[in-house]
């Protein structure tokens, strides 16, 4: 490999794209960006709030049938004052409670998101399928899926988030195309 550079181009068999940013620089972003670029990034919170003895947080996410969208999670994130669990359901009925309207993370947009929210502090009823549970200790947070969990049209995503006698806040990013 006489006069080779050590640096890979181009012309080299081995070259791929962002194979070296000392050459060739160059700037990359998860797609929460381009959807919040483009007025498609959503959020709901609950806020700080307080939860009784032998009761979860609920936060639930509908995708209406007949849409025409789907919602792709970004990022499921809060904090807890005392130890529980956190819960991840497919499905599930939530009733009561006060329905946030999701927040268009591009300031200024007023472009409204296809999802309806709900916020109650009970217990899931229904048949729901848990997608993951993990348990918590006091503190916050923050669950990256980048896209990785997709509610269809006619879909629920419901989080749980407790049981016990604690203040809990959850959030939930999501882009819909």
């Amino acid at each position: 490999m006489t006069n080779n550079s050590v640096f890979n181009t181009e012309k080299q068999p081995l070259y791929m794209l962002i194979n070296n940013t000392y050459s060739a620089p160059a700037a990359v972003a998860p797609p929460d960006a381009s959807a919040a670029l483009s007025g498609q990034l959503y959020v709901v919170t609950t806020g700080n709030a307080a939860v009784g003895g032998g009761a979860s947080q609920l936060t639930q996410l509908t995708n209406p049938n007949g849409s025409g969208k789907s919602l792709y999670v970004s990022k499921i994130s809060g904090g807890v004052t005392a130890a529980g669990s956190l819960i991840v359901y497919s499905g599930g009925t939530v009733t009561g409670g006060t329905t946030p309207t999701p927040f268009n993370c591009q300031l200024g947009n007023a472009t409204a998101s296809v999802a309806t929210a709900r916020v109650v502090s009970g217990s899931i009823t229904g048949s729901p399928t848990t997608i993951m549970s993990m348990p918590m200790a006091a503190g916050m947070f923050a669950l990256d899926f980048t896209g990785g969990i997709i509610v269809p049209p006619n879909s629920v995503i419901t989080l749980a988030l407790g049981p016990g006698a604690l203040t809990a806040a959850t959030n939930i990013m999501w882009w819909e195309v």
